[in-house]
């Protein structure tokens, strides 16, 4: 395939990503909290495999930016802080705060840095939130907790390496392919246990486990 139609595969897959962040959105408001977490845990292993083809192939449009961007805010922004449900002033506060959080962090996404993020990526936020909202069964106290933190590590503005998996390690290409079966196999309980651990090794030892070919690169 040329540049031209790997740049329409990856404007496709970040369409596809709004759209699932949309219906997450209306599944808030329909008051099916698992539906909505769902859409958002496809939409974070997406979200992935758009950077990895961008990447790959050093693809870079106005357009295409401007619409994965437009994507992370409706979905890993809105539809995540929907996900706190919004039914009263506390929590209706916090997910203002949550979404301008995520605006705060999308400001700040491209960074001197060619090798890091600078604040927590969006999608590993939305990704906690959603596994917690399974586990719990949408238990909103939990999840105002988890939303609390998720608002620190994103707009700490601490350096985040690429996780790059699938262009890494094949460790890392495992970890997302289990994931993907996961999602489509397995029963929600396990596979928000499994997306949850994944993102929770991410925030907590970005370097240990997920920075070590950052380190290799420099190194060379």
């Amino acid at each position: 395939m040329n540049e031209f139609s790997w740049k329409d595969v990856t404007n496709a897959l970040s369409l596809a990503n709004l759209i699932l962040g949309l219906f997450s959105i209306f599944c808030s408001f329909c008051k099916r909290s698992h539906c909505a977490s769902w859409m958002l845990l496809i939409s974070f292993l997406l979200d992935m495999a758009v950077g990895a083809i961008t990447r790959h192939l050093s693809l870079c449009s106005k357009s295409g930016v401007e619409l994965n961007d437009f994507a992370i805010f409706t979905t890993f922004g809105l539809a995540s802080a929907l996900l706190l449900g919004v039914d009263g002033p506390l929590s209706g506060f916090l997910a203002v705060i949550y979404v301008l959080a995520a605006t705060f962090r999308l400001c700040f996404y491209s960074t001197d840095a060619q090798l890091t993020y600078r604040g927590l990526p969006c999608r590993y936020a939305s990704c906690v939130l959603a596994s917690t909202s399974l586990l719990t069964k949408g238990n909103t106290f939990i999840l105002s907790c988890m939303a609390s933190l998720m608002i620190l590590f994103m707009m700490d503005q601490s350096y985040y390496p690429h996780d790059e998996i699938l262009e890494s390690e094949n460790w890392k290409k495992v970890v997302y392919l289990g994931g993907a079966i996961m999602l489509l196999l397995s029963p929600f309980s396990l596979t928000a246990f499994y997306c949850l651990l994944w993102s929770l090794s991410y925030i907590f030892f970005p370097d240990a486990l997920w920075g070590k070919a950052v380190r290799l690169r420099l190194q060379c």
